[in-house]
């Protein structure tokens, strides 16, 4: 039997969009998704959940998205990073450029089949990837 392939966390504190997203993802993608609409309780259980991938928003109150990145990297060392966004981030590029895991961008709105490549696209090398359901 294969390995099974670790779970995407989603961080957003939209909790009606992250629950959106959340079950589209779960719907489509062979892989555990979990949630948090606080970036501090995030910070708490990634070790536990140790995540492929973590698809977080810039825009949120407690910590922004690179900072939740910033303090994420060293919790969860193989997990690789998609920041999402409706805000232009191009005045933080050199200190996106400095997040080693930060390996996706998303400017919102995008739709699932977007976010579902992007997250494939950056899976951790080596790693076992989810695969898409097929819906009959």
């Amino acid at each position: 039997m294969k390995p099974a392939p670790k779970p995407v966390v989603v961080v957003d504190d939209e909790k009606s969009y992250t629950d959106l997203i959340t079950q589209m993802l779960a719907d489509n993608l062979h892989c555990p998704v979990h949630s948090f609409a606080r970036p501090l309780d995030a910070l708490r259980a990634l070790p536990q959940i140790d995540p492929g991938v973590v698809v977080t928003d810039y825009n949120m109150p407690q910590l922004n998205g690179l900072e939740f990145i910033r303090q994420a990297m060293p919790l969860v060392p193989r997990t690789t990073f998609v920041l999402i966004t409706g805000h232009d981030l191009s005045a933080y590029q050199d200190e996106m450029d400095r997040l080693t895991a930060l390996k996706g961008f998303l400017a919102k709105p995008f739709g699932t089949r977007k976010l579902m490549a992007e997250i494939l696209r950056v899976w951790p090398d080596g790693q076992v990837a989810p695969s898409i359901r097929s819906h009959a």
